[in-house]
């Protein structure tokens, strides 16, 4: 059934779901999406993803910067079907959830109730949890608290990555919206139990503390890449890191081992995989160690703690 329908979305996560509605012939009557905001290495406003591709397609775009009464008017005057929302980044009004006949559904990056919230990728690594997935849900007031119309539970591999299992969920996240789009699933209420919280992501968050347990850093930098630098500093200079691996070893917490370099942290030790310089492109181990001598009994700091 060809649905008449409004996407609101921004982020790279989007852009698949966006896409497969394009492809299965549904009549995308607008786009909406975050204004165009500065990026990349000259700073000039760009189109989110989403914009980006509601361009090349010629799908009327909209970039309101919050969807006060005028835009919700404008909203309404589409006569939607449905408005599906993925990644967008601001919060719909109660008269922009009950404007469509079917109402918004929003394609979301956890199984829900566990990680509502803004990083539901991030903070599953974060917690070593082995699964995760994605969850198709009709929208309703509350932070992703809305009735399930169908979920698909996704594993975590050990070595998972932000990255890997963002583009994964979002493939599969488009294939759902599609299912749920054409079966019109009944809705089922959430769970009352294993609500969870994925807080926005702080920067702070990336500085690295050699006193955790390596397996804890390893799973730091696996997240927060690329969204949030994890990094340490070496004399007067801060390094990221990029990937690191979990050792067998031990010493005093922020202390070189060997020259692979494998650093001893509060359970374990971390080999460094890959790393930058400041204004450098990331590179190998061994290439950055050419530049920046890390011999053994170098001590790494911490953080300082409160």
């Amino acid at each position: 059934m060809r649905l008449r329908l409004a996407f609101m979305g921004t982020a790279d996560f989007a852009v698949p779901s966006l896409a497969a509605l394009i492809a299965a012939g549904h009549d995308v009557a607008a786009v909406y999406s975050q204004p165009a905001r500065p990026r990349g290495r000259g700073h000039k406003p760009l189109p989110s993803p989403v914009a980006a591709l509601a361009l090349e397609k010629s799908i009327e775009l909209r970039t309101p910067e919050k969807l006060d009464d005028d835009a919700v008017d404008a909203f309404r005057a589409l006569d939607l079907d449905v408005a599906v929302v993925a990644a967008y980044g601001l919060i719909l009004p109660q008269a922009v959830l009950d404007a469509p006949k079917r109402g918004c559904v929003n394609v979301h990056a956890s199984l829900l109730p566990r990680w509502r919230g803004a990083a539901p990728i991030e903070r599953a690594i974060l917690a070593g949890d082995s699964e995760t997935g994605v969850t198709i849900m009709s929208m309703a007031a509350g932070l992703d608290t809305g009735p399930i119309l169908l979920a698909e539970p996704v594993p975590i591999s050990l070595r998972a990555a932000a990255a890997q299992l963002h583009d994964e969920l979002a493939r599969r996240g488009a294939a759902l919206l599609l299912r749920a789009l054409a079966e019109n699933p009944p809705p089922h209420p959430q769970p009352e139990t294993g609500v969870t919280y994925a807080k926005k992501l702080r920067r702070e968050e990336g500085a690295i503390d050699w006193r955790r347990p390596a397996a804890d850093i390893d799973r730091l930098v696996r997240a927060l890449n690329p969204r949030v630098p994890t990094w340490f500093t070496l004399g007067d200079a801060r390094i990221k890191l990029i990937e690191a691996e979990p050792v067998l070893g031990g010493g005093a917490p922020g202390t070189v081992l060997d020259g692979a370099p494998t650093v001893a942290c509060g359970e374990g030790a971390l080999r460094l995989v890959r790393l930058q310089r400041e204004g450098r492109a990331a590179m190998s181990a061994s290439e950055f160690l050419r530049g920046h001598a890390l011999p053994p009994g170098t001590l790494l700091p911490c953080p300082a703690t409160n």
